[in-house]
């Protein structure tokens, strides 16, 4: 079993949904745990604390098909500062997606990063509809998946899981859509607005 490092890798770290999920995985690991989020100015502390764990969890949502980079500086600092005991690496990376395969490519990066730096890899969960699931009726499946991932790296036995809520994908972009018109009228934003390219000015 041994001690595991969680580390969130979302740009809005403390508000997260991967900070719900690392919860939710700390809650769920037998032995001893530590979490942290990445910030710009923690990375050297974060590699020291890579070399004293068993295993390393990263947790991440999914940004434009690949993982943010929040969690790709840190990777490169430990690139840079690799410690003499490598843990076996893990990771969790959600996505707003019904489809989980949307996080292969997230996934495969840091297996490549794994290879590269001579880290073992171990298991993975990639979960479609992570902005939404825990909030929905169908929060228990993440939560069921979280303590599989929790017990498959406990036991050494790595698996490859995902999850996602089993909605039509015509019903999941009906409910999308309307929850972020209501999210942008309550900030005085139009749905026009919100389809140009200019939203990021607003």
């Amino acid at each position: 079993m041994g001690s595991m490092l969680i580390l969130n890798g979302s740009p809005r770290a403390p508000r997260s949904n991967s900070k719900q999920y690392a919860a939710l995985f700390a809650g769920a690991w037998p032995g001893e745990v530590q979490s942290h989020s990445i910030t710009r100015d923690n990375h050297l502390d974060l590699c020291a604390r890579v070399g004293r764990c068993d295993h390393l969890l990263l947790v991440s949502p999914l940004y434009v098909d690949s993982l943010p980079v929040t969690l790709l500086h840190f990777l490169k600092t430990l690139e840079e500062h690799l410690p003499q005991h490598k843990p076996t690496v893990s990771v969790l990376i959600n996505c707003g997606f019904l489809e989980p395969a949307q996080n292969d490519v997230a996934v495969k990066m840091v297996q490549c990063f794994c290879q590269n730096c001579g880290f073992p890899f171990g298991s993975s969960l990639k979960i479609g509809g992570g902005e939404a699931i825990l909030t929905t009726p169908f929060r228990g499946l993440a939560h069921r998946k979280i303590n599989r991932l929790a017990a498959a790296i406990a036991a050494g036995r790595h698996r490859q899981l995902q999850v996602t809520m089993p909605l039509p994908k015509f019903l999941f972009l009906r409910a999308s859509a309307a929850y972020w018109t209501a999210y942008g009228a309550r900030r005085g934003i139009t749905r026009e607005q919100m389809a140009t390219m200019q939203i990021e000015d607003a």
